[in-house]
C-alpha cells in the first residue's frame, strides 16, 4: 500500500469477464492500480483475481447502460484522488436476431445505452480531466463480427460503425494535445458476448474464436504504438493502422481530415452561392 499516489491508475468498465477482464490484468502487468466496473455480481472477484498482479483494484458494480451508472463509476474516478492515465471504453453488449422480425425493442435499445450512450457518456467525462494533463491513452474496444454480421444483428454493425468514426474523429481532434486514442477491433473471440446475445446456437458463435488474453495484448501493445487501430485477421497476424515501424504522426489519411476539408469547402462554395443549402 506504500507509494499509492506514486503509481498510475487506469480506468477498465466491462472488467468482470473477457476482454475488460484480460486489458485490466495487462494494465496490472504495466504497473497501473484500476478502478473497474460491471454491472454483475462477479466484479469483486475480478478485482481479487487482477490483484495477484500487483495492483490495488477497486471494483464498482454499476449498470453503465443508464445515466446514473456512469456517473456513478465516474465519481469513484474522481474519488481515487489521481489522474486516470489510461482507460478502456468497452462496447460489450450484443442482440442476436433479426432486428424487424425477431428481437425485443427494449433489448436494442438496452444495446445501444451500453455500448453508445454510455460511451460516449464516459469519454465526455474523462477527455476533459485528460485534456488538461496533456499525456493519457484511450483505447476503445468492440468485437468485429465481420462476417458473422448478419447473425451477430444489423444494431451491432451499427455500432461498430459509430465507435469506429468517433474514435477516429477524436484522435483527429485531439491530435496536438497528448491524448491518444485507439480503436482495437479483435475478430471473434471466446468471450460471454456471444452467450449474453443469445447467438450460441448461430454459425458465428459457434466458430472457432481468438483468445481474450491474446486480443488484450495486442491492444495494449499497439495502444502504445500510437496506433490509430489494430484488428485481426485469423489467416494472417494482428494488424494496426499505422504499420508497425511507421512514424504514426497525425493520421493524415483519417476520415474525419477529409469530411473537415469537404466541410470547409463546402461551406465557402454555399457562400459564394446562396442558392446553395448545406447542412452539417
Amino acid at each position: 500500500m506504500n507509494n499509492v499516489e506514486n503509481r498510475p491508475l487506469a480506468a477498465v468498465p466491462g472488467a468482470s469477464c473477457g476482454i475488460g477482464f484480460e486489458l485490466a490484468k495487462e494494465l496490472a502487468r504495466r504497473g497501473y492500480d484500476l478502478v473497474i466496473a460491471a454491472e454483475d455480481a462477479g466484479i469483486p472477484d475480478a478485482a481479487r483475481d487482477i490483484e495477484q498482479d500487483g495492483a490495488i483494484v477497486t471494483p464498482v458494480q454499476v449498470d453503465l447502460a443508464n445515466y446514473d451508472g456512469v456517473e456513478k463509476f465516474y465519481a469513484e474516478l474522481k474519488a481515487a484522488a489521481r489522474p486516470v492515465e489510461v482507460i478502456g471504453i468497452n462496447a460489450g453488449v450484443g442482440v442476436g436476431g433479426d432486428f424487424a422480425r425477431e428481437t425485443d425493442l427494449g433489448k436494442e435499445l438496452h444495446l445501444i445505452n451500453w455500448n453508445v450512450t454510455s460511451s460516449v457518456h464516459l469519454a465526455k467525462r474523462v477527455f476533459s480531466d485528460m485534456v488538461d494533463r496533456h499525456e493519457c491513452r484511450v483505447l476503445f474496444h468492440f468485437i468485429d463480427c465481420g462476417r458473422g454480421a448478419r447473425a451477430a444483428g444489423s444494431r451491432l454493425r451499427g455500432v461498430e460503425a459509430f465507435l469506429f468514426s468517433f474514435s477516429e474523429a477524436l484522435r483527429n481532434e485531439l491530435k496536438d494535445t497528448g491524448v491518444t486514442v485507439t480503436a482495437l477491433m479483435p475478430g471473434l473471440t471466446e468471450t460471454n458476448f456471444f452467450h449474453r446475445a443469445e447467438m450460441d446456437d448461430t454459425k458465428v458463435g459457434r466458430s472457432e474464436k481468438d483468445d481474450p488474453g491474446e486480443v488484450a495484448r495486442q491492444g495494449m501493445k499497439h495502444c502504445w504504438t500510437d496506433a490509430i487501430a489494430c484488428w485481426r485477421d485469423r489467416s494472417k497476424t494482428s494488424f494496426s493502422w499505422p504499420p508497425e515501424g511507421s512514424r504514426p504522426g497525425p493520421p493524415q489519411k483519417c476520415i474525419a481530415s477529409r469530411r473537415r476539408s469537404f466541410q470547409r469547402t463546402a461551406r465557402s462554395e454555399a457562400r459564394q452561392n446562396s442558392s446553395i443549402l448545406t447542412t452539417f
